[in-house]
């Protein structure tokens, strides 16, 4: 392991243009369940499946049972970034850092002091009226439960407030995408962590990486530990926490 940490701090002392590609995973060290690991939402009981819940077609059929499941699980109230989040912030303060690239919602990166975040899945900190437009946070959507019909209305139209969160059966933001893929395509490092890399089209975007290194920091293996110049199968904060900037 010290081996491997000695190895890692080698590669980003010798980069000036390091990317990072981040999932679930980072965020777990914060007390955010992922989605798929054993503990994670896909193995909790609830009235229907997550992923047919957090889907664009339930959530126009059952908002309600949508909201309810959104509130419990989604919003990340009282949650802090851990090691991991204050390490890249402090890599990109450093000029190391050139971009996150997420596929979380939960606004993490930003809160340790992150700048240059791609949230390829939206943030869950972002709600908009469906109508007028109107901006609203995370508070307002949390406060939705106690409305007469448990849904977030716009306080100037009326209309139903959405949150800024990629659902299953939409696209991905085309300006999101763009930033990411130009970001991964000139960088000179590429640092995957906290992500399977099961999740499509997001995990594709690695492909576009034709850089120096490529490391791997995960627990559990990924289809493209075999490609890497570096695989870490720890704890990402715990790695990071490692490195001297």
């Amino acid at each position: 392991m010290n081996e491997k940490i000695a190895q890692l701090q080698k590669i980003i002392d010798e980069s000036s243009n390091i990317v990072f590609f981040g999932g679930a995973g980072v965020s777990t060290e914060s007390g955010i369940p992922d989605f798929r690991s054993v503990d994670g939402l896909y193995n909790q009981q609830w009235k229907y499946p997550p992923e047919t819940i957090i889907s664009h077609s339930f959530y126009m059929h059952d908002p309600v049972e949508f909201y309810r499941f959104y509130r419990a699980k989604l919003l990340p109230t009282g949650f802090e970034p851990n090691a991991a989040h204050y390490k890249l912030a402090e890599l990109e303060a450093a000029g190391k850092l050139k971009a996150v690239v997420t596929q979380n919602i939960d606004g993490l990166h930003q809160k340790a002091g992150s700048k240059v975040v791609y949230e390829l899945h939206g943030s869950t900190l972002r709600n908009y009226c469906t109508g007028c437009g109107q901006f609203y946070d995370d508070k307002f959507i949390a406060e939705s439960e106690n409305a007469p019909d448990k849904l977030p209305h716009c306080t100037k139209c009326g209309a139903l407030v959405k949150p800024d969160v990629v659902l299953y059966e939409e696209g991905l933001n085309d300006d999101v995408i763009r930033g990411a893929v130009n970001a991964i395509a000139a960088a000179d490092t590429l640092i995957i962590g906290g992500t399977s890399l099961i999740v499509y089209p997001a995990a594709s975007f690695v492909d576009y990486f034709h850089g120096k290194n490529l490391v791997l920091l995960n627990k559990s293996a990924t289809s493209k530990d075999d490609y890497a110049d570096l695989v870490i199968h720890e704890p990402i904060g715990q790695v990071l926490s490692q490195i001297k900037v």
